[in-house]
């Protein structure tokens, strides 16, 4: 009896402590705020469908050479991303002029030459070492069987989206509304080998990693694919609750009074074979506790394939995703406090 009695116990108090937690998450979930909702719309807006083509089909030129990792048309991708910082003038966190982390030759894959990441930044007015990051690979698969892989979707919709996001930002900046917390726009090298350019970036961070409240990445999201060539109004959300259920809601909340995008969640179970929470950028993040968005559009019938051209890209639809992650970003940089972590419930 007195065994029985100690399970019941153990039971109760199991119970218990799961309806706490499940209650506090219900509560987490209905108390979202959403700052400045007005000035979200306004900036968001900013980001246009003919801008991000313009950017985009330059990126996946033919002069680009597909961006394979240390090659010449990566050199030339890169330099095209500074030059369009620049030129909006969004600083580095570097230095004024500096605005490549470089990767040696050592660190990569035998074969691969030396590469970099590209990095802008805006400092945050209220919070500036607390640091969101905003990133997406640049990198593709350059040329193959002498055929170039343009990579338009994978990942010239992500990269030429940071752009657009930064711009946006800098554009509130300018109009006297600075985030609070400072971003980091994050283009990073070297994915397609293994995460190489995130995981030099999280080895050798420009800010410290424990000051790091989130990374947003941004993964292909300029294709719609097989389920939903009748309903392309979505996008995947991989990892968001992960670490954060809050990110989680705020991601949901902040899509409500935006863009009212169908949020697919099916890639983020953790029993799903393709395993995408671990196969970009982001999940180098993640292993350091870092909350984590991947957005994400899903495999298309041009992955990989030298055919993924600028021509094929949803360009309307690109821009809504775009402002999905620029009105999630603008919560995250602006809310009073940093991110619940599910380790605090």
């Amino acid at each position: 009896m007195k065994m029985y009695f100690l399970l019941s116990a153990f039971i109760l108090v199991g119970s218990c402590a799961e309806t706490k937690y499940a209650t506090k998450i219900e509560n987490l979930k209905g108390n979202i705020t959403i700052v400045d909702s007005t000035l979200v719309k306004k900036y968001a807006a900013t980001i246009t469908a003919a801008a991000l083509k313009e950017n985009l089909y330059q990126f996946a030129s033919t002069n680009f050479e597909g961006r394979a990792t240390g090659e010449e048309g990566q050199k030339k991708a890169a330099n095209f991303l500074v030059d369009f910082y620049k030129s909006h003038n969004i600083a580095s966190p570097i230095a004024d002029s500096t605005y490549f982390q470089h990767i040696p030759k050592s660190f990569l894959p035998e074969g691969i030459h030396a590469s970099e990441n590209v990095l802008a930044y805006i400092k945050g007015s209220e919070k500036p070492d607390e640091v969101l990051i905003i990133s997406g690979h640049f990198d593709h698969l350059g040329i193959e069987n002498e055929e170039i892989h343009f990579g338009a979707d994978d990942n010239g919709s992500g990269s030429t989206a940071i752009l657009e996001i930064a711009q946006a930002f800098k554009i509130a900046e300018q109009d006297g509304f600075k985030p609070k917390r400072s971003i980091l726009f994050l283009h990073l090298t070297a994915e397609e080998i293994g995460l190489q350019g995130s995981l030099y970036y999280t080895k050798n961070p420009i800010f410290k990693l424990e000051n790091t409240i989130a990374n947003l990445n941004i993964d292909m999201i300029g294709r719609v694919d097989r389920t939903h060539k009748e309903n392309p109004n979505y996008i995947y959300i991989i990892g968001a609750d992960r670490l954060s259920k809050e990110l989680h809601y705020i991601n949901e909340s902040v899509n409500t009074i935006t863009t009212n995008l169908n949020l697919e969640y099916k890639y983020n179970e953790e029993t799903d074979s393709n395993r995408y929470y671990y196969r970009s950028d982001h999940y180098n993040f993640a292993k350091h506790n870092i909350p984590v968005i991947f957005y994400f559009n899903g495999e298309h019938e041009d992955y990989h394939k030298p055919t993924d051209t600028a021509d094929k890209i949803n360009y309307p639809l690109l821009e809504k995703r775009a402002q999905l992650i620029f009105a999630t970003a603008w919560q995250l940089a602006n809310q009073e406090n940093k991110l619940l972590m599910n380790t605090d419930f």
